[in-house]
């Protein structure tokens, strides 16, 4: 049974876009200066369930689930919309490539999802590594004009804990117009970081993945090779989750983190195999420390490491050998 959703409001958007800022996209046409206000203010970019469930049923609130068809069929946030995350993915050679703007397109318009809608972002919330999914999405929404973007703290699991109600009816939602367009500034490619790299002004580049595959010593299955591009530093993802913990450590302590790497204003570059860590380090480090110069790079290893261009912490080719066939042998 399909249950109906009210179509969300279309506004008129004028934007605004400086750098890195966020433009603020706002619509006045009857509405009274504090409803304005209202309209405008910037959502918090983390909401915890309680957070979430006053805005479960308000005009302009759009939930959108991002597990599996199957899981989400299974019981889902009030009025949810599923969209799986395979979707804003790229294909199992590359996965970290972005997606056609077509596609991103469709599916956000089926989603009943416009530009001044505020978007909420529900993952499994199964284990920290999960989070990574949220936040790609999140940036990816983010990068294709959307600025009203919130991620739900600890996903479904977390909403079940907290007492929330389920649903497994689809709702039936009202086709939105949104077109979906990248913005280029704010996605960084292969080629403009090679050059920066080879001319020796590349920013800082934070390598989001566990120790081993900074070191060289694994490698996931898309990449070519072992290693960490030119000049990166570390900084694992799993960091900023408590040991064993699927929600993100308090504000506070995010900020020190950030701050102890040398990454609260520097201009930044966040990668990790195929930007889905790296987008958990991107959502610290610009949504919750603040620093708007910190950017994705959504392909990371796996593009690079498929190209001739250097890399570090590589090992022999003996070495890689030896690491090959015991990555063979624990499959």
């Amino acid at each position: 049974m399909l249950k109906k959703l009210a179509p969300l409001p279309l506004t008129i958007a004028l934007a605004a876009s400086l750098g890195f800022a966020t433009p603020a996209f706002a619509s006045t046409t009857g509405q009274s200066p504090a409803a304005a206000v209202a309209t405008t203010a910037a959502p918090a970019p983390l909401l915890q369930p309680a957070e979430l469930k006053t805005l479960l049923g308000q005009p302009g609130v759009r939930v959108l689930d991002i597990r599996a068809d199957k899981d989400y069929a299974a019981g889902h946030v009030p009025g949810a919309v599923n969209t799986p995350y395979g979707k804003y993915r790229g294909p199992k050679e590359n996965p970290g490539q972005l997606p056609a703007e077509a596609a991103l397109t469709q599916l956000l318009q089926a989603a009943g999802v416009d530009r001044d809608t505020h978007v909420v972002v529900v993952h499994a919330g199964s284990d920290h590594t999960d989070f990574g999914a949220a936040a790609r999405v999140y940036w990816t929404l983010k990068v294709g004009g959307l600025t009203r973007l919130s991620i739900l703290d600890g996903g479904s699991k977390a909403w079940q804990a907290a007492g929330g109600a389920l649903e497994t009816a689809a709702p039936q939602v009202a086709p939105s117009q949104f077109s979906y367009r990248y913005d280029q500034e704010q996605v960084v490619t292969s080629e403009e970081l090679a050059a920066a790299v080879k001319a020796g002004n590349a920013p800082l580049l934070v390598d989001a993945r566990p120790p081993k595959f900074f070191a060289g010593e694994t490698r996931t299955d898309a990449a070519a090779r072992y290693g960490t591009l030119p000049g990166a530093k570390s900084f694992d993802n799993a960091q900023f989750f408590p040991q064993g913990g699927t929600t993100l450590k308090p504000a506070s302590e995010l900020k020190a983190l950030v701050a102890q790497f040398g990454a609260a204003a520097a201009p930044a570059v966040s990668f990790c195999n195929t930007g889905h860590w790296a987008a958990t380090n991107w959502f610290v480090m610009s949504e919750i420390a603040g620093n708007k110069a910190v950017k994705l790079y959504p392909s990371s290893v796996v593009e690079w490491s498929q190209s001739e261009l250097p890399m570090d912490n590589q090992p022999s080719r003996l070495s890689a050998l030896v690491q090959d066939a015991k990555r063979a042998l624990d499959k």
